[in-house]
């Protein structure tokens, strides 16, 4: 398992940055919100999942660690079920453009709410 080394907030708490063997990943809120290993995001099973919408002005609350695997992030919508490891962290931040144009590509084809964002 990879660790972190370090996980820092932004100031506006709207980035999460994290580093895994000395590369940063800075996300966006939204980001990570929208992916929120969480069942209420992800659903029990495959085909389950709920996409999230309009989560742009969404802040992060608190970090909360969890043992030695992860951190639990409890947002300002409310949102405090997801519990993210590092390897869901290091999934997100390493597939970063590649999940984030996925989210936006289901965004548009369901959505009338699509918005553009810098990520």
């Amino acid at each position: 398992m990879n660790t972190p080394t370090n996980i820092t907030l932004s100031k506006d708490k709207k980035l999460l940055t994290v580093t895994f063997d000395e590369t940063d990943y800075p996300m966006t809120t939204e980001y990570l919100r929208v992916y929120s290993p969480s069942a209420e995001v992800q659903g029990h099973g495959p085909g389950q999942e709920t996409l999230q919408l309009n989560k742009q002005d969404v802040t992060i609350q608190t970090i909360v660690p969890m043992g030695n695997y992860a951190i639990a992030i409890h947002y300002s919508d409310g949102h405090t079920t997801g519990i993210y490891s590092w390897s869901h962290l290091y999934k997100l931040g390493s597939k970063k453009d590649e999940l984030w144009l996925d989210y936006c590509k289901r965004v548009e084809n369901n959505s009338k709410n699509y918005h553009e964002v810098q990520i």
